[in-house]
């Protein structure tokens, strides 16, 4: 006797078995609320545009729990397909032997065109070799930018500033107009890496690291980065300046509650502030320092990029490589983008965005990428420092002292290049 099969169960028995015939692979990643559900959301869309791969996204935790989890599980042999990788993790990642398949040759190697021209200025080289070669995938990038208090600046009768030596012109006016001047959200990465960044300063030697692991050593006791924590540190005295400690959010609540004026922050927090801000707001550029010769450039960018790890078989590279080359389409990164805040990583992306008429209803979304956009120069490509995370510590507690008054700028700056050396040395030894 033969059973009838529903059309039901026929539908169910062919989608297990092509799920069964699939090749499965996996996607380690730091990010958690909104921006983990997003990621959901891309691996869902990833999987129903095609049946040969399906990817499946495991949250690890945060940035810095992600990268220790897919190093150990890489010396264990149970490494995933896919590893998301902060930017100050990004020397640890590719300087682990063996463990990375560089991004570009991965595409290149299963039959994806691949065009390093197609992203955008201020993306194209963080997780690059020195000869520019994508290691990396970038992926969740932002820039630092300067966030403003519209009202504040219409009731002091100033505009905000494009440099330094301006927003020193203004800031008593905004102060007497009953406004914190200036805060920001986080020292390591916008007053120090992109210090170096935005006035074109070199960070580290070896070409910021990209050339050479041996014998790389850092450059913040370079005097026009002493001077810029002397001028914080004056401002801060001044009451020009406000400084929380190095939690991210305790910065970030006085420009929310409408009490300081300007705020440095992420260009990916502009989604964030337009549900928290309690004023309207809108954004500029990172302002830099008119006398310094050559400043005006880019900036780095912060975030993290996508790493495809070694030892896993052809047929999964080839998933991972079909992933990243949907990953960077042109409608995937608009969605992703539009989803986060993030910058749109590729050029085709940011022009649909703005033919879209996106950035007329939310211009500080733009902001971020006209920044990245900004001519390069030989010193705002990036940095390649083994143990970063740990040396931004050493900077966060430094910066802790300064501001209590506990040490001075060129004192900080020579404890921080002091130790921080001693662990680039220790990684160029481990690593080595």
């Amino acid at each position: 006797m033969i059973k009838k099969i529903s059309l039901a169960a026929l539908a169910l028995t062919m989608t297990a078995s092509t799920t069964l015939a699939a090749t499965n692979i996996t996607w380690w990643h730091g990010m958690g609320g909104r921006n983990g559900e997003v990621i959901n959301e891309i691996a869902q869309k990833f999987n129903a545009a095609q049946a040969e791969c399906v990817l499946t996204p495991v949250s690890k935790g945060t940035y810095e729990e992600a990268l220790s989890a897919g190093i150990a599980a890489f010396r264990s042999g149970e490494q995933p397909n896919i590893l998301q990788v902060f930017d100050a993790g990004a020397a640890t990642i590719i300087n682990a032997k063996g463990a990375t398949i560089a991004a570009e040759d991965l595409l290149k190697d299963n039959g994806f065109e691949f065009n390093r021209e197609a992203f955008i200025e201020g993306v194209r080289y963080f997780y690059a070799d020195s000869d520019g070669k994508f290691v990396g995938m970038p992926f969740n990038s932002s820039a630092p930018i300067m966030y403003i208090n519209d009202e504040a600046l219409k009731k002091a009768g100033v505009e905000a500033p494009k440099t330094w030596e301006e927003f020193e012109a203004i800031a008593p006016k905004l102060k007497e107009a009953g406004y914190l001047p200036l805060a920001q959200a986080q020292l390591t990465w916008q007053f120090t890496e992109n210090f170096f960044a935005r006035n074109n300063i070199q960070f580290a030697s070896n070409n910021n690291g990209y050339d050479s692991i041996a014998d790389t050593t850092i450059n913040v006791t370079d005097e026009r980065h002493v001077m810029m924590y002397d001028k914080l540190k004056s401002w801060y005295d001044q009451g020009l300046f406000g400084y929380y400690g190095a939690a991210w959010n305790d910065n970030q609540k006085v420009f929310e509650e409408g009490k300081a004026a300007l705020w440095i922050g992420s260009s990916g927090s502009f989604g964030g502030l337009q549900k928290t801000a309690k004023m309207p707001f809108s954004a500029t550029f990172l302002p830099y320092w008119d006398s310094i010769e050559g400043a005006g450039v880019h900036s780095f960018i912060g975030g993290a990029a996508l790493f495809a790890m070694a030892g896993k078989s052809a047929e999964e590279n080839k998933c991972s490589a079909s992933f990243f080359n949907f990953l960077t389409s042109t409608d995937v990164q608009k969605f992703y983008h539009q989803a986060t805040g993030y910058v749109a990583i590729t050029n085709a992306a940011y022009e649909l965005s703005k033919s879209e008429g996106y950035y007329n209803e939310k211009p500080a979304a733009e902001v971020g990428i006209q920044q990245l956009q900004l001519p390069s120069a030989e010193w705002n490509k990036g940095y390649r420092l083994g143990f970063y995370p740990q040396i931004r510590v050493i900077m966060e507690r430094e910066y802790n002292r300064l501001f209590a008054g506990e040490t001075t700028a060129k004192e900080a700056m020579e404890t921080i290049k002091k130790e921080a050396d001693e662990l680039l040395a220790r990684f160029a030894k481990t690593a080595g």
